[in-house]
């Protein structure tokens, strides 16, 4: 027996060790792979932010617990888009659901190119959205949520739902087919995670002592580090997915970085009209809703029109962080609900407004140029995803909790995580 899954595991190794196949043809650019690869890079560099950005607004006691979280799912969900999460998302369409799932396990061989970029380096572009769209859920659990229950829940979640909108929105889906617009992902990565965290906060339940206990950021310095990391890595992730470099890329990496700063300037301006104080953590959170909101949005609308859905963004997002989310109780830790979700929601709502041809010849107009039906299709999308994500997160979770348990004892949330979870602690003195 020992013999013949040991021939088993070798040929397993064969298989997936086969030299992939080369990009043949003369339509590949120098100048086009070099951007996307930057871009990559950039997208990839902004999990660690990230971690950055979640870790200084938690207690010093589960600072590694969330860190460790966004680095394990870099690994874990990077393996997992090679072996079969690329075939489910961009492979030859299957009734407008799925991708071609003969291929999966493949191991990249026979890639061909896309356009004029290397399929490898489309490939691993696309693969650090589906990285990052899973680590952007953790901010809701944590401080509560065993790594082992995380673990598990990534890998379906990534399955079952980011692979499955992937390619309704982008990889020839049925959502493509009727014409939805999101350039970067506001519906992918905005909305699904917000939606899915908002669903894991409610089922896993309130932190020990929320809200009568306040919990305060730990290490803001962190979190601006995390967030210019993510502004930073922003740049590839909106103006890369122009795919290449050129006009379109120019254009959503001017809107990118105008409405961050359209609406971190809002945020600061409402915290410091309603507390009297500007703050750093509104700043912050701010220029994070104005990038989340305009990531739908980034090639197909005017500059002008990317301040203003900036502005909107930070206005939606203040108020459903401290106004919505106490009234409804439920104890989202890190706000990805109130951040990404509401934000993404309106980015898409929003391509139906400013979307314009005269900004870019990519896409359609909107409803303020004519074309009322554009809106109507972003709304069958924004619908279409929070059931996906609502639903799946829900039943997944569910099943979840009944066979493993998804929370922590109350001893160890007291103890911390870091502790608890990984035997290592951030700080020699805990809190």
């Amino acid at each position: 027996m020992n013999r013949k899954i040991l021939w088993l595991a070798l040929g397993l190794i064969f298989f997936w060790a086969v030299p992939a196949g080369a990009d043949t043809g003369g339509a590949v650019s120098p100048a086009d792979t070099a951007w996307l690869l930057v871009s990559t890079a950039l997208v990839m560099l902004m999990t660690p932010g990230l971690a950055l950005f979640y870790g200084g607004m938690l207690r010093r006691k589960n600072v590694l617990g969330t860190i460790m979280q966004s680095f394990f799912i870099l690994c874990l969900i990077g393996i997992e888009w090679v072996l079969w999460g690329y075939y489910m998302s961009f492979g030859p369409d299957q009734g407008g659901v799925v991708g071609d799932l003969v291929r999966l396990g493949t191991s990249l061989a026979g890639l061909e190119p896309r356009g004029t970029v290397p399929g490898f380096a489309f490939i691993m572009f696309q693969g650090m959205f589906a990285i990052i769209t899973v680590a952007l859920i953790s901010g809701a659990v944590a401080e509560r949520m065993k790594f082992s229950a995380f673990f598990i829940f990534s890998l379906i979640w990534s399955t079952l739902v980011y692979n499955l909108l992937c390619h309704w929105v982008w990889g020839g889906g049925w959502l493509m087919q009727l014409g939805f617009l999101d350039f970067a992902g506001g519906a992918v990565v905005h909305i699904s995670s917000g939606v899915s965290a908002l669903v894991a906060a409610i089922l896993i339940g309130k932190r020990k002592g929320y809200p009568e206990k306040v919990v305060r950021p730990h290490n803001l310095t962190m979190t601006v580090l995390g967030t210019a990391l993510l502004w930073f890595g922003w740049f590839g992730f909106n103006a890369g997915s122009a795919i290449v470099s050129g006009g379109l890329a120019s254009l959503a990496f001017a809107n990118t970085f105008l409405s961050a700063a359209a609406a971190g300037l809002i945020w600061v301006f409402i915290d410091w009209a309603r507390t009297g104080k500007p703050t750093v953590l509104g700043i912050c959170s701010g220029a994070i809703a104005g990038l989340a909101g305009v990531t739908p949005a980034a090639g197909f609308v005017s500059p002008n029109s990317a301040i203003i859905i900036g502005m909107i963004a930070a206005i939606i997002c203040y108020y459903g962080v401290s106004i919505l989310k106490p009234r409804l109780g439920y104890d989202d830790t890190l706000d990805v609900f109130g951040i990404h979700g509401l934000s993404g929601t309106w980015g898409v709502f929003a391509v139906g407004l400013f979307a314009s041809k005269s900004a870019n010849s990519a896409g359609a107009d909107g409803l303020f140029f004519g074309n009322p039906g554009q809106l109507l299709i972003q709304i069958v999308g924004i619908a279409a995803t929070w059931i996906l994500a609502g639903v799946v997160t829900y039943g997944v979770l569910k099943i979840l909790d009944a066979v493993m348990k998804l929370r922590v004892s109350e001893e160890e949330e007291e103890i911390g995580l870091d502790l608890t979870q990984h035997s290592e602690s951030a700080y020699t003195i805990l809190e």
